[in-house]
């Protein structure tokens, strides 16, 4: 499996793709003015306590102030209040938690009333950005990520990833870890901390200490609100989340990021510096790498497949909806089961990517096709988890109901990827229409229709406005010519003038228009 990251820099924002096998599987975007990331640590103050919520009304700086649950707290959040006061009147010097006298944890039942105050100092993470009309989602309970390891502040406990299988190989980084790790700090060891050696966890958690102590070293001249830890550029923070060995290649098209990403990957994997390329050609970077193009196929209202199968994405206010169609596929009754299956498996794996491609949150329920053998459905089941194994989101699955309807439900971080892929209608002014990219896929998929139906037809007539005729015709090898190579049927292209700019029609030798 080869995974390449490709980053675009434009005068606006940043953007990221995450190819696997080529195909586009995550795509985000860092956009200049996005104050408030996930990850980012405010010294914020607090406006009021509303007791019927349970909860705080906190001022970070955004229009809306950023909601904070008593269950967001942490249990250590007297022994946070008492640091931070200390620390702000220049009273404390050393960081470290060492020798920091602790306060009892806070009730886990208990009321907002009873720890916080209005105006009071607080240091909050945001866990949430803001969506829609609603300010950032915080907590009190901070953790500091790297790229082994994840350092909590006021905690002690040592945890370990749930998808490290092996308890012995868990049991060695507890041990390791534990012999390590400051006093007063919490670790999380993270997935990808398997197999690695003491001191490369310890240069992480170093690197993580010295996070800690800069930031705290702001807060005694710090107004209110204001950033005091800024989490990794979008950039670094998909390289530490989701690189591996399997990486082949990091191509960005702008040089100061392209050092800054190089540096990044010297700290973390030094053995894999030399993949990162600066790209200098004559084509925009998402176009040579056929991402432009899977981007105007994969958003929007349908998704294709292959041989015809389709899904359709619908958005309401609660869910999202996700219909699974199996196209032209064959609805023989001796077959049915088996094409049903082999459908439901393929929307599986396009779901899961479709799900991390628009970064879709909350509910989804998918209406997969109706399989009656129970078989067939732990196995469709076992699939979609499979591929959902990679995705970062923390996510749910509930196996298929009676009706096939498979309930997911997925985290919610930032808001969704929504790109428009309609463009404006040459032939009727304020009208649109789908993308003109994806056109020859929906012709080579309509022909792949005709022959799978009558494998005989022979003077196959393709009429078409003369723009795409000449697409279709010219060039070497051209299109036309990949179609007889993979069907070993030759297509007759004739131009129509008359035709609009996206019209197309299939004709058998007769001059027959054919149904598809």
């Amino acid at each position: 499996m080869n995974r390449e990251l490709i980053v675009r820099s434009t005068p606006e924002a940043v953007d990221f793709a995450l190819l696997k096998d080529g195909k586009l599987v995550e795509l985000h975007k860092e956009e200049d003015n996005n104050n408030f990331s996930v990850g980012d640590i405010f010294l914020a103050k607090i406006r009021k306590p509303v007791t019927g919520l349970n909860a705080a009304f906190v001022n970070v700086g955004y229009e809306k102030d950023a909601f904070l649950h008593y269950h967001d707290l942490g249990p250590q959040l007297s022994s946070m209040l008492k640091f931070i006061k200390k620390a702000r009147t220049g009273k404390l010097k050393d960081y470290s938690l060492r020798n920091f006298p602790f306060e009892k944890d806070i009730d886990k039942n208990g009321s907002i009333n009873d720890v916080l105050k209005a105006n009071q100092s607080l240091l909050v993470q945001i866990v949430k950005e803001p969506i829609s009309t609603k300010g950032p989602r915080i907590s009190s309970e901070l953790s500091i990520a790297g790229r082994y390891l994840v350092m909590v502040p006021f905690s002690d406990r040592v945890s370990v990833s749930q998808k490290i299988a092996s308890k012995e190989e868990k049991d060695r980084l507890i041990r390791l870890v534990k012999s390590i790790k400051p006093k007063g700090f919490g670790v999380i060891i993270r997935t990808v901390a398997e197999g690695k050696k003491v001191a490369e966890l310890d240069k992480d958690l170093q690197n993580l200490f010295s996070k800690w102590t800069n930031m705290c070293k702001k807060l005694h001249k710090a107004p209110h609100p204001s950033k005091v830890l800024v989490e990794l550029n979008r950039a670094s923070s998909i390289l530490r989340d989701v690189f591996n060995d399997s990486f082949t290649g990091i191509h960005i098209d702008e040089e100061t990021l392209y050092n800054q990403i190089k540096d990044y990957l010297h700290e973390i994997a030094p053995q894999k510096e030399s993949i990162v390329k600066l790209y200098s050609g004559p084509a925009p970077i998402f176009e040579k790498f056929g991402i432009e193009r899977q981007i105007k196929t994969s958003f929007g209202r349908t998704a294709s497949m292959s041989r015809g199968a389709y899904l359709v994405i619908e958005h309401t206010e609660a869910l999202h909806v996700i219909d699974v169609n199996s196209g032209n596929r064959s609805n023989k009754a001796k077959n049915q089961e088996d094409t049903a299956l082999e459908v439901n498996l393929l929307a599986a794996t396009e779901i899961a990517r479709q799900l991390r491609l628009r970064d879709m949150g909350g509910i989804i329920v998918v209406d997969f096709i109706d399989m009656t053998k129970g078989d067939h459905r732990r196995k469709l089941f076992d699939h979609l988890r499979d591929e959902m194994k990679d995705d970062r989101a923390k996510h749910k699955i509930l196996p298929p109901s009676k009706f096939g309807l498979v309930q997911i439900t997925r985290q919610r971080v930032r808001p969704e990827m929504n790109i428009k892929t309609s463009e404006e209608n040459p032939n009727l002014s304020g009208a649109e229409v789908e993308a003109p990219i994806v056109l020859i896929d929906k012709i080579q998929v309509d022909l792949e229709r005709i022959l799978k139906r009558n494998q005989k037809i022979n003077g196959l007539v393709l009429n078409i406005h003369p723009f795409i005729a000449a697409y279709l015709t010219k060039g070497f090898p051209s299109i036309r010519s990949k179609w007889f190579k993979t069907h070993k049927k030759w297509v007759k292209i004739q131009p129509r003038d008359a035709y609009k700019y996206l019209e197309y029609s299939f004709k058998d030798k007769d001059g027959k228009k054919i149904q598809i």
